[in-house]
């Protein structure tokens, strides 16, 4: 939630600030189960909205109450998987997913307990999770008020944009954390400004 706190904080930067009177945020849903979210962002991937959501629906269809539960999804075997519209590399890190949520012990994880940084290392080494995902979970699951995906492109192109940042690579990520470093500790705030910015949507 984004308190008077927050905004006053992000508006001494005097290029956001002209953003937060301008831009209004949508009702993000939340979602706290993580398992599922993680399924859904590997649906999604490189695929346009409308595409991935009619994909994911047939997907939840597999399953008798529409819930994706782990051994149910682990006894499908891939042309199952295949026939609602997912690629076998999909499949197959659906999967991943299942079979490593189960392993860990994950489906009761307390994940207030652990850091931003402990979710990342926790979940990036299932084959198919990559950081950018997770930390879209951080920032739209958890609630993490402090989190700059400096991978993103929308965050990446708004920031050049608005700051001038003319770096590549590795100097554009310094650029972007040391442009980032006064809106701290609400850095995943400023982003959802960021990001209606580069689209337009305000």
């Amino acid at each position: 939630m984004i308190t008077n706190q927050v905004l006053n904080h992000l508006r001494r930067d005097p290029v956001l600030a002209p953003l937060l009177d301008r831009i209004s945020l949508p009702n993000y849903e939340r979602d706290t189960d993580i398992y599922a979210r993680l399924i859904r962002a590997i649906v999604f991937q490189q695929l346009s909205g409308k595409a991935a959501s009619t994909i994911h629906g047939r997907f939840l269809g597999l399953f008798p109450d529409g819930y994706p539960h782990p051994e149910a999804l682990l006894a499908l075997d891939l042309p199952a998987l295949r026939s609602v519209g997912l690629s076998q590399q999909k499949s197959t890190y659906i999967q991943n997913i299942a079979r490593y949520f189960l392993e860990h012990g994950l489906f009761d994880r307390n994940w207030d307990d652990l850091s931003d940084q402990e979710v990342l290392d926790l979940l990036t080494p299932i084959k198919g999770v990559g950081y950018w995902t997770v930390e879209m979970l951080l920032m739209f699951t958890l609630d993490r008020p402090d989190v700059l995906p400096l991978d993103d492109l929308g965050i990446q192109q708004a920031m050049q944009g608005l700051y001038n940042l003319d770096g590549k690579g590795k100097v554009l990520q310094r650029q972007m954390t040391e442009t980032a470093e006064p809106w701290r500790p609400y850095r995943t705030y400023a982003c959802y400004y960021l990001w209606r910015w580069k689209d337009g949507e305000y």
